[in-house]
């Protein structure tokens, strides 16, 4: 998905890091969903696509770690004692989403951060946020900490302070067959594309789309929501010809949903994802950062991952 100063080595690692580099079903509804920012149209032809650059070579590196804590002290200035209030866009499975039978927060993200919590002796408060605005609602002290799929980015750092935990790409949703034969989102000028606000996708099609202006091709029409949930439903109304997330999220969708999607090209732009933490906030920082060294420690993290069917690739190293 999409949103820590340099005050610590860490932080100067993971800095360093960006600039070298989704288990209950959701149902698919027929119906349409949400109004969209831009209009839809016929799409043309993919003669208008601009060649994919070339595959990068390897594998995602992974970041420095942090300096491990061996204390667990509970944060202080907490917003209500003994739990730990966390904000999270539950549209954005299998990471964070509401389980339809409960009603309640679940997915690897919700899983992770309650068995920190639990670390520090206190219970986790999932609240549901607005991607878009998570990390300003953070700052405003609406939330103690912030786990929602978040890509750590140098525009992201200058906002909060980040625990990195997972590690994800970029990758294209398109029909069954690949119709279009969209590779990458270079090859979408003149197509329609669904993407979710506020995320680095979002910011990753637009720049797209100027760069097939620049090349004297049509820009891509892109519909931004702020549902990934109701992204995906736009390219089962075939209001769109591809859509644009995180790659877990192209994985649990495609599972999910048999015979229906396909992944468009490959995986790109891996990077690290963290767990957010209000810039100055050290107690909060420590403590999340000696919880998640716990929770990888007694084989939780890996359990998590096998529980929640995510790639191996995607751990966060010791």
């Amino acid at each position: 998905m999409d949103l820590s100063r340099a005050q610590t080595r860490w932080q100067k690692a993971i800095v360093s890091l960006l600039f070298g580099i989704t288990l209950v079903a959701l149902p698919i509804l027929l119906g349409a969903c949400g109004s969209t920012t831009t209009g839809g149209g016929s799409s043309t032809p993919t003669s208008n696509a601009l060649p994919c650059p070339p595959a990068s070579s390897g594998s995602a590196p992974t970041p420095t770690p942090f300096p491990t804590t061996t204390s667990l002290t509970a944060p202080t200035d907490l917003i209500t004692p003994g739990t730990l209030t966390v904000g999270s866009d539950t549209t954005y499975p299998p990471q964070e989403f509401i389980d339809t039978a409960t009603g309640n927060p679940t997915g690897f993200d919700v899983d992770l951060i309650t068995a920190m919590a639990q670390k520090l002796g206190l219970k986790a408060k999932v609240q549901t946020a607005n991607f878009d605005t998570i990390l300003d609602d953070l700052s405003a002290k609406r939330y103690d900490t912030v786990i929602s799929a978040i890509t750590i980015n140098s525009d992201r750092i200058q906002k909060a302070d980040f625990v990195p935990y997972f590690l994800a790409g970029e990758s294209l949703i398109v029909p069954k067959g690949n119709p279009m034969n969209i590779k990458c989102i270079e090859n979408l000028c003149g197509l329609r594309a669904g993407v979710q606000t506020g995320t680095v996708e979002a910011d990753d099609l637009n720049a797209a789309s100027k760069k097939c202006t620049g090349a004297g091709k049509p820009a891509i029409q892109i519909t931004s929501l702020k549902d990934q949930t109701a992204v995906i439903q736009l390219l089962v109304n075939h209001r769109v010809d591809a859509t644009y997330q995180d790659s877990p999220v192209t994985d649990y969708y495609i599972k999910q949903n048999p015979g229906q999607f396909d992944i468009g090209g490959t995986v790109v732009n891996a990077a690290a994802e963290g767990i957010a933490v209000r810039k100055g906030d050290t107690s909060m920082l420590n403590a999340l950062r000696a919880a998640f060294s716990a929770v990888k420690a007694d084989g939780t993290y890996d359990k998590l991952f096998t529980k929640w069917g995510l790639n191996a690739a995607q751990k966060i190293g010791s």
